[in-house]
């Protein structure tokens, strides 16, 4: 009967995470935007994620792109009438249904790397800082508001000027960029958290400092760093974007969406509106989907804001 009791116990605390997750999941269906755009964002991961599998061409081979198919209207065939062109071609003969689809790849990979690993950075420093508070946490504090008085452009502009172009120096750009929102964020948490009574019983049990930060309070101040991390990953797609059509982000070899739209753009008057219009709708389609999705996530996850 003991031993029946126990594991009655033990399996209270899994029960009740499972009914507060089934919770969060109904109430945030409940708005039916949020629902779309969870929706609509899951859809264009899987077609990023399945590329390779489903794009009529594939964008990056020189071997398949034909200069004779270059700026051809929607709907048109190839010079050869092998392919069909569901929304025309680039300049350079390029499929513009296949480059959005390696576009979104990338533009998604960036913004979704980069924001995970700022994420980690912020978050230790942060915590660290607002644990340990006196001189360390002025310091750490003082750099993080230099760095947030700076426009996140800007910054990133002076980097990829010293850095150059490419995918893994657009992500240290961003990453760089980032990290100080997730530091400032989460020490206001760790702020609030610490003088709690979890934390005072924890100190009083003797347990380390690393333990309770890492296992108490970082836990408690995960909801709010979903949300945030939800909405950059948005800001940093959009902040690739930027940089691209700029022409100081991707190679011209690894188009993402914002180089997409770079590229058409001295188009525009002419009448290839296609090859800058339809990269455009993919990325504003995208940055909608995860600012619906983070807005709600914050209405379910903080309490105080839920109407």
């Amino acid at each position: 009967m003991a031993e029946h009791t126990q594991e009655t116990l033990a399996q209270a605390p899994a029960v009740h995470d499972e009914s507060l997750f089934l919770q969060a999941v109904k109430e945030f269906f409940e708005n039916r935007v949020a629902a779309i755009g969870l929706v609509i964002l899951i859809a264009m991961i899987a077609v990023a994620l399945f590329a390779p599998y489903i794009a009529p061409q594939n964008p990056y081979d020189l071997m398949s792109i034909d200069i004779m198919d270059g700026k051809l209207a929607p709907g048109s065939k190839s010079f050869d009438e092998s392919v069909t062109y569901w929304i025309g071609t680039d300049s350079q003969g390029r499929d513009m249904l296949s480059s959005i689809l390696y576009g979104l790849r990338i533009s998604l990979g960036v913004g979704v790397v980069s924001t995970i690993i700022a994420l980690i950075i912020g978050a230790i420093i942060g915590l660290w800082a607002a644990y340990i508070g006196g001189k360390t946490d002025t310091v750490i504090m003082r750099i993080v508001d230099l760095q947030l008085s700076f426009p996140a452009i800007l910054v990133a502009l002076i980097l990829l000027a010293i850095l150059g172009k490419g995918v893994d120096k657009i992500i240290l750009a961003l990453i760089l960029v980032q990290w100080a929102y997730y530091a400032r964020a989460i020490r206001s948490n760790v702020l609030v958290e610490r003088g709690k009574e979890y934390v005072e019983a924890a100190k009083c049990l003797a347990l380390p400092q690393r333990r309770i930060m890492f296992s108490h309070v970082l836990p408690n101040c995960t909801p709010e760093l979903i949300v945030i991390s939800t909405v950059k990953v948005a800001s940093a797609i959009a902040l690739e974007a930027t940089l691209s059509f700029l022409g100081l982000g991707m190679p011209i070899t690894e188009p993402s969406l914002g180089l997409l739209i770079s590229n058409g753009f001295k188009y525009l008057q002419s009448g290839y509106y296609w090859i800058s219009f339809y990269p455009g709708v993919a990325l504003l389609v995208l940055i909608v989907s995860i600012n619906l999705v983070g807005d709600r996530l914050r209405d379910v996850l903080n309490p105080r804001l839920k109407r």
